[in-house]
Protein backbone atom coordinates (compact mmCIF):
# COMPACT_ATOMS: atom_id res chain seq x y z
CA UNK A 1 0.00 0.00 0.00
CA UNK A 2 1.98 3.45 -0.84
CA UNK A 3 1.75 6.41 1.52
CA UNK A 4 -0.83 8.15 -0.45
CA UNK A 5 -3.01 5.51 0.01
CA UNK A 6 -2.52 5.00 3.47
CA UNK A 7 -2.95 8.93 4.37
CA UNK A 8 -6.43 8.59 3.00
CA UNK A 9 -7.56 5.44 5.58
CA UNK A 10 -9.20 6.90 9.08
CA UNK A 11 -7.09 6.48 12.31
CA UNK A 12 -9.32 3.17 13.20
CA UNK A 13 -8.20 1.39 9.79
CA UNK A 14 -5.24 2.07 10.38
CA UNK A 15 -4.80 0.59 13.68
CA UNK A 16 -6.51 -2.66 12.67
CA UNK A 17 -3.76 -2.41 9.38
CA UNK A 18 -1.32 -2.47 11.84
CA UNK A 19 -2.42 -5.47 14.15
CA UNK A 20 -2.88 -7.28 10.67
CA UNK A 21 0.56 -6.82 9.63
CA UNK A 22 1.70 -6.99 12.77
CA UNK A 23 0.36 -10.83 12.75
CA UNK A 24 1.44 -11.67 9.67
CA UNK A 25 4.94 -10.38 10.68
CA UNK A 26 5.05 -12.77 13.71
CA UNK A 27 4.01 -15.27 11.20
CA UNK A 28 6.79 -14.88 8.67
CA UNK A 29 9.61 -14.99 11.48
CA UNK A 30 7.84 -18.29 12.73
CA UNK A 31 8.19 -19.53 9.51
CA UNK A 32 12.07 -18.20 9.20
CA UNK A 33 12.64 -19.97 13.13
CA UNK A 34 11.95 -23.00 11.34
CA UNK A 35 13.68 -22.47 8.19
CA UNK A 36 9.97 -22.67 5.81
CA UNK A 37 10.07 -18.88 4.59
CA UNK A 38 9.91 -18.53 1.05
CA UNK A 39 10.00 -14.62 0.68
CA UNK A 40 12.34 -13.28 3.93
CA UNK A 41 11.94 -9.31 1.96
CA UNK A 42 8.52 -9.52 2.70
CA UNK A 43 9.31 -9.25 6.89
CA UNK A 44 11.00 -5.54 5.62
CA UNK A 45 8.25 -5.26 3.70
CA UNK A 46 6.04 -5.40 6.30
CA UNK A 47 7.78 -3.65 9.04
CA UNK A 48 8.34 -0.47 7.04
CA UNK A 49 4.64 -0.33 6.43
CA UNK A 50 4.11 -0.79 9.96
CA UNK A 51 6.50 2.34 10.83
CA UNK A 52 4.95 4.36 8.21
CA UNK A 53 1.29 3.82 9.35
CA UNK A 54 2.68 4.25 12.97
CA UNK A 55 3.70 8.09 11.47
CA UNK A 56 1.19 8.75 10.13
CA UNK A 57 -0.95 8.57 13.15
CA UNK A 58 1.71 10.48 15.28
CA UNK A 59 1.27 12.95 12.26
CA UNK A 60 -2.28 13.71 12.85
CA UNK A 61 -1.85 13.46 17.08
CA UNK A 62 0.76 16.41 16.64
CA UNK A 63 -1.84 18.16 14.72
CA UNK A 64 -4.57 18.39 16.95
CA UNK A 65 -2.59 19.48 19.37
Amino acid sequence: MKIKELRELSNEDLLKNIEECKEELFNLRFSQATGNLEKPARINELRKQVARMKTILRERELENK
